[in-house]
Order: C-alpha cells, then sequence, then structure tokens
C-alpha cells in the first residue's frame, strides 16, 4: 500500500535534513518580515520543501542528487507543474545554505511579492530576527 501524502509529509517533518533544519529556523514563527512558511508541504501532487501561500513561493532545497540527469528531468516537470498552479520556485544548493545563508535570505526577501493585497500576519511587518548585514547574492539563485 502506497503512504499517503499527510504521512509523507509528517516523516519529511520529522527527518529533516541539517539544510532543511537550518533554514527552517530562519522562516518559521513569522520570522521573516511576518511572512508564513509552512515545511513539507503538499501542493498538488508534490511535497515541496517550505512554502509562504501568501506570497505563493516555494523554495526547494537541492542536494547533489539533483544535478543528475534523471533527477533533474524530474525537478523540471515538478517545477513546471508548480507554476502552473502560480507558484515562484526558488532552487538553493545545500552548499548554500551552508556558507551563505545571509544570502540565501536576502534571495528569498527579494522574492517575495509585497503587492498591496499580500501582507504579513498582524503586527508582524519589520519584526524579522534576521541579521542586518545580509550577503551580496543578488536574483535568483
Amino acid at each position: 500500500m502506497k503512504p499517503n501524502l499527510t504521512t509523507l509529509t509528517k516523516a519529511l517533518r520529522i527527518n529533516q535534513t541539517p539544510w532543511e533544519l537550518k533554514l527552517w529556523n530562519y522562516l518559521r514563527a513569522n520570522k521573516l518580515n511576518g511572512f508564513k512558511f509552512k515545511r513539507q508541504v503538499p501542493v498538488g501532487r508534490y511535497i515541496v520543501d517550505f512554502c509562504c501561500q501568501d506570497a505563493r513561493l516555494i523554495i526547494e532545497l537541492d542536494g547533489g542528487h539533483h544535478s543528475e540527469n534523471e533527477t533533474s528531468v524530474k525537478d523540471a516537470e515538478k517545477e513546471r507543474d508548480l507554476k502552473s498552479k502560480g507558484y515562484k520556485v526558488l532552487h538553493f544548493w545545500n552548499n548554500e545554505v551552508d556558507s551563505n545563508i545571509e544570502g540565501v535570505m536576502e534571495v528569498i526577501l527579494n522574492n517575495i511579492d509585497l503587492s498591496p493585497n499580500l501582507s504579513p500576519s498582524p503586527g508582524e511587518r519589520g519584526s524579522s530576527s534576521l541579521p542586518n548585514a545580509w550577503g551580496g547574492i543578488e536574483g535568483e539563485v
């Protein structure tokens, strides 16, 4: 019997990678300027690493196996499907989370759509606990 998405998401949350745990510590509890992220979220037929529903933003962390041909083809299909549902998808390599978490956070912030219809949780804007001096990554990684 094939496990359902709820069972898989629970297992993935329990067995986070060190990189997922590190990034989650920056995203959890509305720390990113009040925007709410969830981890290991089902979106359609996929489970994504992190998702901010309000910003329609998905963050995926990739290890070395994602550079293999078969995996990269599946990743491209997954990304097309998620984009067709109106999500923006950001990918970061695990080593980027290790070596430049501030730059990763800057890219994430730069990609949150701050349109008038989008606002963080009440009373949370500007309460980010992230470092003030972030690294110099520009654009998507």
